[in-house]
């Protein structure tokens, strides 16, 4: 799993790295982040991926596990 640690990043920083992670061949990826535009920025990039994503919640910064789905990619239209 690669763990990202994007405490103190406004958006677009957390998203932009867990597009790399992915690109990267991750299939699993840890996202601390704080930001409160990070939910629906990191949800976006893992729909884009074809990826899901669960939130483990921490007062001061949750950490959003996606997990690419086993279909691979999926294609939005």
């Amino acid at each position: 799993m690669v763990r990202i640690d994007a405490r103190g990043m406004r958006c677009p920083w957390p998203a932009m790295r867990l597009a790399r992670a992915l690109r990267d061949g991750a299939d699993r990826v840890a996202v601390m982040a704080d930001d409160p535009a990070a939910p629906a920025e990191i949800a976006a990039v893992a729909a884009a991926a074809g990826a899901e994503v669960s939130i483990i919640p921490d007062p001061i910064a949750p950490t959003f596990v996606v997990t690419r789905t086993p279909d691979g990619n999926i294609v939005f239209t």
